[in-house]
């Protein structure tokens, strides 16, 4: 069994229901060991869109890193992303693999660690909540000091009601 860490995101429909839902659907494949508390945050890159709700989980898996991938794309299928859509823009839920173990792989369909999780606190703050001084496998820094240097860490807050 692998220790990976998932970010998951929703901004179109019941957000949080749409996390829920998608952490079900991760088992058999994924047991979550740990979740982080869920984030409401604007978006980034595409700025014309509703606010995320954001969140990260820790979980053992004995997927092989394409076919964990290939799984969380069919539970994003499941509950209504459809392929094609605008780069960054709105969804029912995202899901991305972070870290795979101390894994670095770099192939067409998937780069892990993920290439653009230490330029978004909206990632960082709820994996800082399951793995703040778990280190990152290139960089050799924990996930909390890269978040204190993220930009806009400061603005990525708890949601109120949870």
């Amino acid at each position: 069994m692998t220790t990976v860490y998932l970010a998951l995101g929703s901004n179109l429909g019941d957000r949080l229901a749409n996390l829920e839902a998608a952490i079900a659907r991760l088992a058999p494949a994924v047991a979550v060991t740990a979740r982080s508390r869920v984030y409401e945050t604007a978006p980034m890159y595409v700025t014309d869109q509703p606010a995320f709700l954001n969140m990260a989980v820790r979980g053992e898996t004995g997927l092989a890193p394409g076919s964990l991938l290939a799984h969380l794309k069919a539970v994003e299928a499941e509950l209504g992303r459809r392929s094609g859509g605008v780069r960054f823009g709105p969804r029912e839920v995202d899901l991305d693999i972070l870290l795979y173990g101390d894994a670095v792989l770099a192939t067409p369909a998937l780069e892990v660690p993920h290439p653009r999780m230490v330029e978004r606190a909206f990632v960082l703050r709820p994996l800082a909540d399951v793995a703040a001084q778990l280190r990152h496998p290139v960089l050799g820094r924990s996930i909390a000091a890269l978040l204190a240097e993220a930009p806009g860490a400061e603005t990525v807050v708890p949601m109120k009601t949870q």
